[in-house]
């Protein structure tokens, strides 16, 4: 048997940290939404489990979080089961839009139809939550509310699809780098109405979407890259009605009220992704 998942890149419309948690997390309050980038894993039952990648270089071996995903599957059910996974590698690294967590995402769903486990969604949720904050949104995939350290998730309806143009800045930040940062010098972070931010998306004010939106690593992102400034700034300046960094960076988007708007800054910007958000899950997503 061989499956093809896609394993779909996320932004953040906003993020809000809300303090530490005793487990040493931060407690977050987030949209996010999910892209038509994408990377794609190819998969065949085998003896024995193994990886292999194009597009990027990347480990192969127990640290990556698609063998993480395949091995927590198998210690949950107790069995061994193999897999010969080919991973096609899109989505940037380092980049805040949670390509690891999404090819772990649609690894274990993949594994699930795969191996036949009938593993029902909401404890496929918890392994994954297990494995990295984002997986869990990763694997519903679309627009929700995203609060704790990632597992609560609250669907919010479809939204009209956005033009959208991506530039990851440098080299990458690290996740942990940017938090730490953070907690040197925490912030006053402004209080924002997820529920008007996602209303305004919904009825394709970007603009307004932007005021009522916030990322509170921006700040301490921009202190470890100054770069990340001037390529939002950039986005503005070619027309972007909505700009922010996503997660803790080094990527920032620029959402464009038409396809045309969005093509025209993409092409003036070396090495710009164009892609649109994603309004739609697929029906895997849906549940098993």
């Amino acid at each position: 048997m061989r499956i093809t998942q896609r394993a779909y890149a996320k932004i953040n419309w906003s993020l809000r940290i809300l303090g530490a948690r005793p487990d040493g997390y931060h407690e977050l309050d987030m949209l996010m939404q999910s892209l038509e980038l994408h990377d794609e894993l190819i998969l065949e039952n085998s003896r024995w489990l193994g990886l292999s990648i194009s597009g990027q270089k990347l480990p192969v071996g127990e640290k990556n979080l698609v063998m993480r995903a395949a091995n927590a599957l198998n210690a949950f059910t107790g069995q061994r089961n193999g897999a010969r996974i080919h991973l096609v590698k899109n989505i940037p690294m380092r980049a805040g839009l949670g390509g690891g967590s999404a090819d772990c995402a649609a690894t274990l769903l993949a594994l699930n139809r795969l191996w036949n486990l009938h593993i029902p969604m909401q404890r496929l949720m918890q392994i994954g939550a297990s494995l990295g904050g984002d997986v869990p949104f990763c694997m519903q995939g679309g627009m929700a509310r995203v609060q704790g350290k990632g597992e609560r998730i609250s669907a919010m309806p479809d939204m009209p699809s956005v033009p959208m143009v991506l530039v990851r800045v440098g080299r990458g930040l690290s996740t942990p780098q940017v938090f730490a940062q953070y907690d040197r010098a925490p912030r006053q972070d402004a209080v924002l109405s997820i529920p008007d931010l996602a209303s305004a998306l919904h009825s394709g004010n970007l603009e307004r979407a932007w005021v009522q939106s916030g990322n509170a690593l921006e700040a301490p992102a921009m202190e470890l890259m100054p770069e990340i400034g001037a390529a939002m700034e950039n986005l503005r300046r070619l027309g972007a009605s909505f700009v922010r960094m996503t997660g803790s960076g080094s990527t920032v988007f620029g959402a464009f009220s038409s396809e045309t708007a969005a093509q025209m800054a993409a092409d003036a910007i070396p090495d710009a992704i164009l892609t649109r958000t994603r309004p739609e899950t697929d029906e895997i997503f849906r549940g098993n």
